[in-house]
């Protein structure tokens, strides 16, 4: 996470290099139904943060977190807190995978994909 950080890859390319953008805190969803999400945001919007990115595991995890839309509109409800999916880009090895399996055929997974999804090359440097 923090070398794609420094990289602006994956989720991370939507911030510009002159953009001062730091790690202020993380934290799990503290397992199905992710009881975390419930609190976490609370204590993070007191210390000052802006967006939370939900981490590229929610998306590529067997299976993928069935909940992970729900916990962005969640968040952004009740905390105001700007929620991105993702934040290094999908390995390349969990990629195939998925893609093999028909893990996110749905439509909706565009959106979720969207942001970490980078190129071949770069995807397999987080193999």
């Amino acid at each position: 996470m923090f070398q794609s950080l420094e990289n602006r890859e994956g989720a991370f390319k939507i911030y510009s290099k002159e953009d001062n953008v730091m790690v202020a805190g993380f934290t799990s969803c503290g397992g199905c139904p992710g009881g975390n999400i419930e609190y976490a945001p609370e204590e993070m919007k007191k210390n000052g943060v802006s967006v939370i990115h939900l981490a590229t595991g929610f998306i590529v995890g067997y299976p993928p977190c069935p909940y992970i839309r729900y916990f962005k509109e969640f968040i952004e409800e009740k905390y105001g807190i700007k929620v991105v999916y993702g934040t290094h880009p999908i390995p390349e090895k969990y990629y195939k995978t998925h893609m093999a399996l028909g893990t996110w055929k749905e439509d909706w997974w565009d959106e979720i994909l969207k942001p970490t999804l980078d190129t071949p090359e770069i995807r397999k440097a987080y193999d």
